[in-house]
Formats: C-alpha cells, sequence, structure tokens
C-alpha cells in the first residue's frame, strides 16, 4: 500500500512498527560514513605498483628533461599527451597542476577576481554572479560563497541544465561571469549532458565578454556499465562557434590513482593558456614534474588508464547495484521517493518527500550513519524543496553499506510517515 493512501491509524501503525526498527540500529552504536565520494581502500591499493617503480626511471622525461629539478611549468610533454587523450584536446591546450583540479578551479576564479581575463576588468571590481546547476558539487558552490560571488540556482534535467534559463541569463546580464558544469555523470544526479545541451552551451553569446564555463569533467573515465554514456567534445564545438576561450575543462586522477597524490589539469585555448601561465609563474616555478612522470610510466597511453578504470568498475558497481536494490526494495509499494541509477561517477542522487531531507540526515546522523549535510547540493545548502540527499557508496565496505542501506530505508520510511502525520493534522 502507497504510505500516502494509508489513513491516520494505518501511518501511525507503520510509524511505530519503523521506530521499533530505528531503535534496534540506534542501540548498535553504529559508526559508518557515506559523507563523500571517497574511494575505498581497494581501489587504493589498485596503484600500488606505481610506487614500486625504481626511482633511477623518475628523473628525465624522453626529451631529457630532469624532473628533478626547475622549470616546466605547465607540465612534461608525457603528461600533458596522456590529459589531451583523455580530455580530446590538443597536447598544447593542456596545463598540468598540482594533485588537484579543484585547486586549479579555484586559482582560475581567484586570479579573474584580482586581475580579470585576458586583461580585462578585475571580476572584484564589479558584481559578479555565477549560474549553478542544482542539485550539484558543493565545493563549487563553497568557492563562490568564498569570493562573495552570488550564485544562481538552475534547475537539472534529464538533458543537463536548462539551457532556456541559462541562455537568457548569459545574454542578458553582463554580471553573470561563470557557470559550474560536471557534464558527465553529474554531482550528483548522474546525468550526462546531451549532445543539444553540448552544443548550445558552445553558442553562448554572453553579455559579458569575460564569462566562462568552469567545465568540470571529473568522471568523464569513470563508467560503470558496458553501455557508457558519451559526452560531445566541448572544445570542438566551442570552436566552431568561435567560442574557444569561452571554456575551461578540469580534470584529475584523483579517482583513478591516489586523491592525495594524483595528477591534475586544465585544457582551454592557447590565448588563455598564454595569460594563465603568465599568471602562474608568479605563484610557482613548477609542480611536481616527478608525480607526472610516474603517472605516466604506469599507465602509458589512454588504452593502459581505461584497462585501469575497468578495475575500479569492478569494486564500484556491486555498491551502486546495492544502493538500487535497497532502495528499489524499500520503494516498490510505498512510493515515498525517488533516484537516479547513474552509468558512471560517484553518486547517487536521492530525493525524498518534500520537507523529508533534513529530518533523514539526522536520524541517520543520531544513529551512526554520516551523509553529506542535507541541502549541501544546492547553493548556500538551499534546497527549496528540502528533498534531496548525496548518497556516497565508494568508501565503506560492501557489508557496511548494506547495513548503512538498511538504516537509511528505514529513516526515509520513518521521516514520511511523521510529515504524512503532520500534513493530515
Amino acid at each position: 500500500m502507497r504510505l500516502s493512501e494509508m489513513n491516520r491509524d494505518q501511518l501511525l501503525a507503520f510509524k511505530s512498527e519503523v521506530e521499533k526498527e530505528y531503535n534496534e540500529f540506534a542501540a548498535r552504536k553504529l559508526s559508518l560514513d557515506m559523507s563523500r565520494g571517497k574511494p575505498c581502500a581497494q581501489q587504493l591499493d589498485l596503484c600500488n605498483d606505481m610506487l614500486a617503480i625504481p626511482n633511477i626511471e623518475l628523473m628525465k622525461t624522453a626529451a631529457g628533461m630532469d624532473t628533478r629539478n626547475y622549470g616546466c611549468l605547465d607540465g612534461i610533454p608525457e603528461a600533458k599527451a596522456l590529459f589531451a587523450e583523455i580530455l580530446g584536446v590538443e597536447d598544447d591546450e593542456v596545463f598540468i597542476g598540482g594533485n588537484s583540479s579543484l585547486s586549479l578551479m579555484f586559482g582560475t576564479v581567484a586570479r579573474n577576481m584580482s586581475h580579470g581575463v585576458l586583461g580585462g576588468k578585475p571580476w572584484c571590481q564589479g558584481k559578479v554572479k555565477f549560474l549553478c546547476p542544482s542539485p550539484g558539487y558543493d565545493r563549487h558552490f563553497a568557492i563562490c560563497e568564498f569570493f562573495g560571488i552570488e550564485m544562481i540556482p538552475v534547475k537539472m534535467g534529464e538533458n543537463g541544465p536548462d539551457m532556456d534559463f541559462i541562455e537568457q541569463m548569459v545574454s542578458t546580464d553582463s554580471s553573470v561571469k561563470g557557470i559550474w558544469c560536471v557534464p558527465m555523470y553529474s554531482n550528483p544526479e548522474g546525468t550526462t549532458y546531451s549532445d543539444e545541451t553540448v552544443k548550445r552551451f558552445a553558442a553562448l553569446k554572453p553579455a559579458a565578454e569575460d564569462f566562462r564555463i568552469f567545465w568540470d569533467n571529473a568522471y568523464c573515465i569513470h563508467h560503470l556499465t558496458d553501455t557508457p554514456d558519451t559526452l560531445l567534445n566541448i572544445m570542438d564545438e566551442c570552436k566552431k562557434n568561435g567560442n574557444e576561450n569561452m571554456v575551461y575543462i578540469y580534470a584529475s586522477t584523483s579517482k583513478v590513482s591516489f586523491p592525495g597524490s594524483g595528477i591534475a589539469a586544465l585544457a582551454t585555448s592557447k590565448e588563455n593558456l598564454a595569460a594563465i601561465k603568465k599568471e602562474v609563474a608568479v605563484e610557482t616555478i613548477g609542480y611536481d614534474k616527478i608525480n607526472q612522470l610516474r603517472h605516466v610510466k604506469y599507465f602509458e597511453n589512454i588504452e593502459g588508464v581505461k584497462a585501469h578504470m575497468l578495475k575500479h568498475r569492478a569494486i564500484l558497481e556491486p555498491k551502486f547495484e546495492a544502493v538500487d536494490r535497497a532502495l528499489s526494495q524499500m520503494n516498490s509499494e510505498l512510493d515515498i521517493c525517488s533516484w537516479h541509477k547513474p552509468n558512471g561517477g560517484y553518486f547517487v542522487s536521492f530525493h525524498s518527500m518534500p520537507g523529508c531531507a533534513k529530518r533523514i540526515w539526522e536520524l541517520c546522523k543520531n544513529a551512526g550513519v554520516v551523509l553529506t549535510n542535507a541541502g549541501a547540493t544546492y547553493p548556500y545548502g538551499k534546497d527549496p524543496l528540502d528533498s534531496n540527499i548525496r548518497i556516497a557508496p565508494s568508501f565503506p565496505p560492501i557489508e557496511e553499506l548494506e547495513t548503512a542501506l538498511e538504516l537509511f530505508c528505514i529513516c526515509v520510511k520513518l521521516a514520511s510517515a511523521e510529515k504524512l502525520l503532520e500534513q493530515a493534522k
């Protein structure tokens, strides 16, 4: 029987039964973590052999550059070539940074705020707004909050963000300087932008000449099925429209090798890249080239990366299946939630009945399961429906994950019953 069809007495009986289950879980004093999309220890072990590569092999590039020394600000040629393959761009359109693509994004915003884009007016000298597809990535939103950038939510759909709204805002408001995008297996919805969506992004006609698309392609090789999504190449599409300066593309090996010791890349137009190199040269003489060469020697090329990602899939796919199975079993008759089963990425985006997400989060926390804060997937942490919760199944061992999911489903049922009883008053 659907929960919404129960009368008050039936809801009270249902709530009493679920509370009993919840109290039994609370008494177990669990301590389980599904708060972030961290690789598990088994995934981290996949690259342990990288650390065993003899150091003598990591000293010089093919051209004879000694990677132990200063220089090569934008990365060694071998690393640039590897990321060019991954992102579908030219080698000379790639900048290799440290271990974090988030750091590259933060740095890009910081430099644009203080010194402008391509010699233009610094963003900080006027009103700055960013469009934020939502639900979205909380760390993108945190960058905007840090710099005092006004965030404008953009509704997500099955083909990506609402392009009618984006086109209107970008073309009419010169204070709109950027938009955050996770175009493939988006965080947290798991959505991949359609070809039409990518083409419309590439054809934007901004009122602000210094408008930029922050294209965080973090999950472009993180597939979970034999029929993965495909994403149109935005750099190619931008070039067709004479808009190659409009996009910054980011990626890293954070969930490929080691999150704390990987390598990150920024791909953009040659003109953008020349300006970025000039600015970054004030900050550093060069990043860790030994680590760049270590990664190249380990993966060799895009085929080596793809083969490695199949090993990640073998670990992650059963965990995503566990999430879908638990939610399906819980919801089959009650009809109290929805979620998207993604073909890749790191998250499952769960939508409860309106007004229940914070209560579900609270119930889980009190019983020993930590989730990403309810509301975190929206700008300023404000989910207008109080409905979305990001489930991150990667980190716990499968047995702990199944336990956490069992409790999560109990919390969903309890919070939903409470909400319906409240509405029935």
